[in-house]
């Protein structure tokens, strides 16, 4: 469990920045946040914590729920969307990096 934790937490720090460590701006945007976290904490519970799909749809459920992902397991990538002009997707990159944001 501590294990856990200790990787939610780095999550939650590393989707502030890009794999350059170049930090991320919103421009005050909640659905391109919406849409991004749930990519990012979608692949990282999918690809680093190792959880099914089912655990992680429901983990990154936001409320209201305006952000659809779809999984892509064998390419390790998470899509998600809102409406029609907002979109993330993130990627596993490592065990060391984890899942960025592209």
């Amino acid at each position: 469990m501590k294990n856990v934790l200790s990787l939610v937490a780095f999550a939650l720090l590393a989707s502030c920045a890009d794999e350059n460590g170049t930090p991320r701006t919103y421009d005050n945007n909640d659905l391109e946040l919406a849409v991004g976290n749930s990519a990012r904490m979608g692949c990282s519970c999918m690809f680093v914590m190792e959880m099914d799909e089912a655990y992680c749809r429901a983990w990154v459920k936001a409320s209201p729920d305006v952000a659809k992902v779809s999984f892509d397991v064998a390419n390790k990538r998470v899509q998600s969307s809102a409406f029609i002009s907002w979109a993330a997707t993130a990627r596993f990159v490592d065990e060391k990096k984890g899942c960025i944001l592209e």
